[in-house]
């Protein structure tokens, strides 16, 4: 979180009310995104009132702006935390180029050499346009919720 604060994080979108939109590490599927709350907390159940339906709101204005920008034939959304015991909420678009076998899987059911292959790896030069699709998508979405990348 600190990097991202710094700006020093090159995968941030943007700045929402509730945290940092990311792109994810991996773009297998393009548009991999996480919401990472700011502060950091521990579950979902942490966020109380206001703050959690902020996130909330945030997860669902991050998938608004992937479906918008993307065009994925579907988009999922999780938060399991069983990894990184921290709070951060996953939105992921599914595409009909997906291999049949895996195309209504969790994308866990990817192979990790898969997910993991340098040619899916963010870079910031190579994700440039999607990146600022996705804020100018945020902007358009809801003016207020989405700053700069920092």
């Amino acid at each position: 979180m600190d990097q991202a604060r710094r700006g020093e994080l090159p995968r941030v979108i943007a700045r929402l009310r509730s945290g940092w939109a990311v792109l994810g590490p991996s773009q297998l599927l393009e548009g991999y995104a996480l919401l990472l709350p700011d502060p950091v907390v521990g579950d979902l159940t942490d966020l109380k009132g206001s703050d959690r339906g902020r996130f909330l709101d945030d997860m669902a204005s991050l998938g608004d702006a992937v479906s918008a920008v993307c065009r994925p034939r579907r988009l999922n959304f999780a938060m399991l935390g069983n990894v990184e015991p921290a709070l951060h909420a996953h939105v992921i678009p599914r595409y009909a180029h997906e291999p049949v076998p895996l195309r209504d899987k969790p994308i866990w059911s990817y192979a990790r050499e898969v997910w993991d292959a340098p040619e899916h790896a963010f870079d910031a030069q190579r994700h440039a346009g999607l990146m600022a699709r996705l804020r100018a998508a945020l902007r358009e979405a809801d003016g207020a919720a989405a700053g700069g990348p920092g």
